[in-house]
């Protein structure tokens, strides 16, 4: 079948990939120009692992291909997908301008039947408006008898685990009103539906609805164990013993409940944000996504206040090494990451950081350039070289297990402030560690 793709970002590309892998003849268009030629090189602009290797294979074998020219793009698939961003408005609403100018330039250039998949993660009644857009391009032009449908198709790829979330999926959502565009999109899906059912139809305003719910729930989870984290270091417990504890339980499940500095990434702060501002622009005051929020916001300035409190409130002058600067593991995405809260914390307080990152290093230079009060290291082992402290923000496999013998000789005080509860407080405190973790002891 051919697919057309608007936006070679995560979410189009990724798509648009794993579409062509299974026979499609796909189409991505983008308005950068220095991103499609990148791609035609094959060089894939963001870390994903297999993404690249999946990229090349599929535009060798003439499947897969990249454009800023929209009228062939729009010209070219039946399905047009929109994959482009909806970032935060000023408000924290969700901003829609990308989404509607994709639908104009459809409009402006359809020249028969179209399905128009809205990929994007989008408020409730976007799939209205992307059809007011369509339609009212096509009557300029005097050709409102061309038909087209609009249907909601929201993605749930995990940031490091996006092909496989693609390729076998938990569910796929479809939101229409047309029975006729519903079994064409279980078409263009049967090649990731053959184990068994996994396509779960229904109106268009769900759909919408289901990507945030999702997305607020999951967030939700990480703050609440936040909370408890908090909770048991006050009260001398251990979160660790307590997550097990309550993660046995198959109504809760072990998902979504390990505390840390809280959430980041391009996914749950804008989407428990904007559904947040769509309740409240509809009179609803939406407390828990609220709280969510915030819990989140307190908990990534966390590591930060316990580095002050170890080192009697001055940080003037103090060294510290940060492993992990990426939101996650397995990606180089930078957006709302506890560490850059915690680095900006310590940059005010007068410090210095020695920073590692197995894939966001490019990532943090691109966004920091040449500060003066930022290392980045080579390695692990070069960003504790003459450090005060060493702070974990990204729970990275190379750091899981790392040789405690030398991060003690590298570092001028043997403390460890763990973001991401990594370590055995009682194995590094019996090896003469300082060891700060969250939720655990008192610790």
């Amino acid at each position: 079948m051919k697919v057309t793709i608007f936006g070679s970002g995560y979410v189009g590309l990724v798509s648009g990939a794993c579409l062509a892998d299974v026979g499609n003849e796909v189409v991505c268009v983008d308005v950068d120009h220095n991103k499609v030629d990148m791609l035609r090189r094959g060089e894939v602009p963001i870390y994903e692992p297999g993404l690249e290797q999946i990229v090349r294979s599929n535009q060798e074998a003439g499947r897969l291909s990249f454009t800023t020219d929209v009228a062939a793009g729009v010209e070219h698939g039946l399905f047009q997908f929109i994959a482009v961003g909806t970032p935060p408005d000023e408000d924290g609403s969700a901003d829609l301008q990308y989404v509607l100018s994709v639908a104009d330039g459809i409009g402006e250039c359809m020249n028969g039947y179209k399905i128009i998949v809205d990929k994007s993660t989008v408020p409730v009644g976007t799939a209205d408006k992307v059809r007011a857009r369509i339609d009212a391009a096509l009557e300029l032009r005097g050709q409102t008898a061309i038909e087209f449908d609009v249907v909601s198709n929201p993605e749930f790829l995990k940031e490091g685990d996006a092909i496989d979330d693609f390729m076998k999926p938990d569910r796929i959502i479809i939101g229409t009103d047309n029975p006729r565009t519903g079994e064409l999109l279980r078409v263009l899906y049967a090649p990731f539906n053959r184990n068994h059912e996994r396509v779960i139809a229904m109106d268009i305003r769900s759909a919408e609805l289901t990507k945030y719910a999702a997305n607020a729930m999951l967030a939700t989870k990480i703050s609440f164990m936040n909370e408890l984290a908090n909770i048991a270091e006050r009260v001398g417990a251990d979160i660790e013993q307590v997550r097990i504890g309550i993660g046995s339980d198959p109504r809760i499940g072990y998902d979504f409940i390990y505390p840390g500095i809280g959430y980041g990434g391009s996914c749950f702060p804008k989407d428990v944000q904007a559904l947040e501002r769509a309740a409240r622009a509809l009179g609803y005051h939406a407390q828990i996504l609220e709280a969510v929020e915030q819990v989140n916001y307190r908990q990534k300035e966390l590591l930060f206040h316990k580095i002050k409190s170890h080192f009697g409130g001055d940080l003037r002058g103090k060294v510290i090494a940060l492993w992990g600067l990426a939101f996650k593991p397995n990606t180089d995405d930078m957006r709302e990451a506890p560490s850059r809260v915690l680095m900006q914390a310590l940059w005010d307080a007068g410090a210095r950081v020695q920073a590692y990152d197995p894939e966001a290093m490019d990532e943090a230079a691109r966004i920091y350039g040449s500060r003066g009060d930022l290392s980045l290291c080579r390695s692990p082992e070069a960003a504790l070289r003459n450090a005060d402290a060493l702070a974990v923000a990204t729970e990275w496999k190379v750091f899981r297990s790392p040789n405690f013998d030398a991060i003690a000789e590298a570092l001028a005080d043997p403390v460890i402030f763990d973001g991401r509860n990594l370590y055995d407080p009682k194995y590094l405190k019996a090896r003469g560690f300082a060891y700060y973790a969250i939720g655990r002891n008192g610790g």
